[in-house]
């Protein structure tokens, strides 16, 4: 048979597991372990930007502020390109972003997919690197639903062609 110790510790774990869940949908996206949250506006524009509805964007930038919360830190309008983007994110400055790429399969279909990228450049200050890496999670929560996160720290790992399509391809 099995004990009563054991089936208490059995008992625990769901109730844990229970109230974890309680604690991430009632707490603003669930502010991670850096204590950073996401503004309530990223979720609201996400939804717009996964329909193509409002304004119609390639790709959203966020940025951390005071080291408190997740706001938009700049749009990309739809005619705008991969490249464009790329020059929209500063050496020596973390960034999050979302961006829908356009690419072709490997058996040729034509096809975009929606991507988390985080930008954390090589040069950027310890510290920025740290809340970046540790926040994360609570801009993947509100941003429900896009699967390829792709993280990058030169400018080699965002080249398009040799970084960036193969690792999204994976996912066509």
């Amino acid at each position: 048979g099995v004990s009563a110790k054991s089936q208490r510790v059995l008992h625990f774990i769901p109730i844990h597991c229970i109230f974890s869940q309680l604690f991430q949908y009632t707490n603003n996206y669930n502010k991670m372990s850096t204590g950073v949250k996401v503004d309530d506006e990223i979720a609201a524009t996400f939804q717009d930007f996964k329909l193509g509805q409002g304004e119609k964007l390639r790709y959203i930038l966020y940025k951390i502020e005071g080291k408190e919360i997740i706001v938009t830190a700049g749009k990309g309008a739809r005619s705008k390109t991969y490249e464009d983007f790329c020059d929209d994110l500063n050496d020596g400055e973390c960034r999050y972003a979302l961006i829908d790429l356009e690419f072709t399969t490997n058996d040729g279909r034509p096809t975009s997919k929606l991507v988390l990228l985080t930008w954390v450049p090589d040069d950027a200050k310890i510290k920025d690197k740290m809340i970046y890496a540790g926040s994360k999670e609570a801009l993947k929560s509100a941003l429900n639903g896009v699967g390829i996160h792709i993280n990058c720290t030169d400018r080699q790992e965002l080249d398009f062609e040799t970084s960036v399509l193969p690792q999204v391809r994976k996912f066509a």
